[in-house]
């Protein structure tokens, strides 16, 4: 979709097939605005590239024969020489592009259990085990779990750090949203903050937490039919 800026109005560029089943997840890739991943429940990825020229959009690459179920989410780098794929399988592969600028040099560079998705130098996982993991990126693309934090009563569905702070929100099937914060490298991350019905909340499962490039503001979406900021 394009935005047009006289009216705000969204219009149709192109639509982009290949995928041979549902589509859960698209990423742009941070390098450019010419390249962006989609993810599907053919357990494949595709990697797609806008031509210069005609603008149009291909599939330039197929990442598949890794994961063995639905792939859930996509996630590049800041770099966007690495994107991160999680899947029903319990899995996240991690792809290394060489060139960013070659959508079809991604290869595989190393599996990590649970769903992660990429963001700055810490990577951030949660799953059906009620648990956020954090990960920090060691040198030679190397995984370390720096903490596990544990609070919420069902599975979580997303996670997201603040964009200018060092605060991760984590969002939930028990219909909350909980805000972690690390006093120091020491202490660990503690639950700060927990957002649920009683508080002006959602009453029902929080799919998904986004926030403005600012960081003041932030907008959450639910199964109780309402978007909140």
């Amino acid at each position: 979709m394009e935005l047009m800026d006289t009216n705000l109005g969204l219009v149709e560029v192109q639509k982009l097939e290949g995928h041979t089943d549902r589509v859960w997840s698209v990423a742009w890739n941070p390098a450019g605005d010419g390249v962006l991943a989609s993810c599907s429940g053919d357990q494949a990825v595709r990697i797609w590239e806008q031509s210069e020229l005609s603008r149009s959009w291909t599939c330039k690459a197929v990442l598949e024969d890794v994961h063995t179920r639905t792939v859930r989410s996509c996630a590049w780098s800041p770099s966007g020489k690495l994107l991160a794929t999680s899947s029903f399988d319990g899995t996240t592969c991690v792809w290394q592009n060489f060139d960013s600028t070659d959508p079809e040099g991604m290869k595989a560079k190393s599996k990590v259990y649970h769903g992660m998705h990429l963001v700055h130098c810490l990577q951030h996982a949660c799953g059906k085990d009620k648990s956020v993991w954090i990960w920090e990126i060691l040198p030679k693309n190397k995984f370390d779990c720096a903490a596990v934090l544990s609070g919420h009563r069902q599975d979580v569905k997303m996670v997201q750090w603040h964009p200018t702070m060092d605060v991760l929100f984590s969002c939930s099937y028990d219909n909350t949203i909980k805000v972690w914060l690390s006093e120091d490298e020491y202490d660990g991350y503690n639950c700060v903050q927990t957002l649920s019905e009683s508080n002006n909340g959602h009453s029902s499962t929080v799919w998904a937490i986004s926030f403005n490039a600012a960081g003041d503001r932030m907008v959450t979406c639910s199964d109780d039919l309402i978007v909140k900021i």
